[in-house]
């Protein structure tokens, strides 16, 4: 059976009436509603099911002190105020996952192996992926979000990953966004400046 087309409702809190946001409600995000926004984020497509995204969701004042100075300073006061701070990274091994993620292909590994830049391509295009469906997830589940590309990579790299093979790619705001602090939604090009139908 196709699925059928979502309520106006739906479309609008995904994507139509969906901001940004930079100022959070002192609400809190229990860890269960983290869990089930990884059950549901995890289901979306990555190439040969490589699923790289791993995520560390930076609640405690120990953790956003780590944080906190690596992000960009016009990041940085919204991202410590914000109730978690999704840290989401790619792991370039992702492949090593595959005897679970892959079995139908046992070469998958070896093949991943030996072309490490094609791993990181895979990986790091997979990931961001990933990364958008979390977003898209933490809407449907009622959360507003606020993702941000100006961090110190390496940094957060060295807080949250360090010793192990998984880059930083994202940090995203979540919790329940205050109002005031969302700004004009700026245009969007049009179907015909942006896409052809061939």
């Amino acid at each position: 059976m196709s699925p059928s087309p979502l309520d106006q409702a739906a479309l609008d809190q995904l994507f139509l009436q969906a901001h940004t946001h930079n100022a959070w409600l002192d609400r809190e995000v229990p860890d269960a509603l983290l869990e089930q926004l990884y059950s549901l984020f995890r289901m979306g497509p990555t190439a040969m099911n490589a699923c790289p995204a791993r995520v560390v969701f930076v609640k405690s004042p120990e953790a956003k002190a780590l944080l906190g100075p690596a992000m960009a300073e016009g990041n940085r006061a919204k991202t410590l105020a914000a109730p978690v701070a999704a840290v989401i990274g790619y792991d370039s091994r992702f492949f090593e996952q595959f005897p679970t993620l892959f079995p139908q292909n046992p070469k998958a590994v070896g093949m991943f192996e030996a072309n490490p830049a094609m791993a990181e391509t895979v990986a790091l295009g997979s990931g961001m992926l990933q990364a958008a469906y979390l977003i898209v997830a933490a809407r449907a589940l009622g959360l507003d979000c606020g993702p941000m590309g100006g961090f110190d990579k390496a940094a957060v790299d060295q807080a949250f990953f360090a010793g192990t093979t998984i880059k930083s790619v994202l940090v995203c705001n979540l919790g329940y966004g205050d109002p005031s602090g969302v700004r004009p939604r700026n245009p969007r090009l049009d179907f015909a400046v942006a896409c052809r139908v061939a």
